[in-house]
């Protein structure tokens, strides 16, 4: 990692790093899903290209649902799946709940954060997904990478879309200002971690940011 991309990321206990996400997303719950439609690729492929059949009941647990917006076509693309969301906001939950309200019977809701310093997740899962969270949590998200290891079942996989990577640190600065780190860094230990199934980077708009599929499995 670069000099000046070290800059950018901004160290924080646990706590304090809770608290300014909750405070980030009184505001941006409300105008998310009609704002960030336009630049998190790779959320739709990520629900398509999990390696199950369809009719598979399956655990699958979503790190940082927000809205609610994955646990949706989750639900309708796996019909026998039980599904939990976890995040930290409240009103990230409260907007996953309203959306997802279809499919109440089969779907868990988590307002906490995860870790291996926070309160266990009920079970084992099946897959263990994070969509555009993972570059907002710094600097714990080695913690939770490496945490999903030991909340997945035998076989299991764990599923990352997110920003990748900018070569211009005005675009960094920028997303950082987001609370978003963006140069790579979740790829190289994703493959240290887990078998990639399958892994993908991206360019968006033009080459102005990178964005990454990965699927693995969890390694014997």
């Amino acid at each position: 990692m670069s000099k000046e991309s070290n800059n950018l990321v901004k160290t924080a206990s646990e706590e304090d790093q809770n608290k300014n996400i909750q405070n980030y997303y009184k505001l941006q719950s409300k105008i998310y899903d009609a704002t960030r439609w336009t630049f998190l690729f790779g959320r739709k492929k990520l629900v398509r290209v999990l390696p199950f059949d369809k009719n598979a009941a399956i655990d699958i647990l979503e790190i940082g649902c927000g809205t609610g917006y994955n646990l949706k076509r989750l639900a309708k693309a796996y019909p026998n799946a039980h599904i939990t969301g976890l995040d930290v906001s409240e009103d990230m939950i409260r907007l996953s709940k309203k959306q997802c309200r279809d499919f109440s019977d089969r779907m868990e809701f988590l307002q906490q954060p995860y870790g291996p310093n926070q309160p266990p997740v009920p079970k084992k899962y099946d897959a263990i997904l994070f969509s555009y969270s993972l570059t907002m949590i710094n600097p714990h998200w080695e913690d939770l990478i490496r945490h999903a290891v030991n909340d997945l079942k035998p076989g299991g996989v764990v599923g990352l879309a997110d920003f990748h990577d900018s070569r211009f640190l005005w675009f960094k600065k920028h997303m950082s200002n987001h609370h978003v780190r963006m140069d790579g860094h979740l790829l190289k230990l994703m493959k240290e971690l887990y078998e990639p199934v399958v892994e993908e980077v991206k360019p968006a708009y033009g080459g102005v940011w990178e964005y990454v599929l990965f699927i693995g499995k969890k390694k014997a």
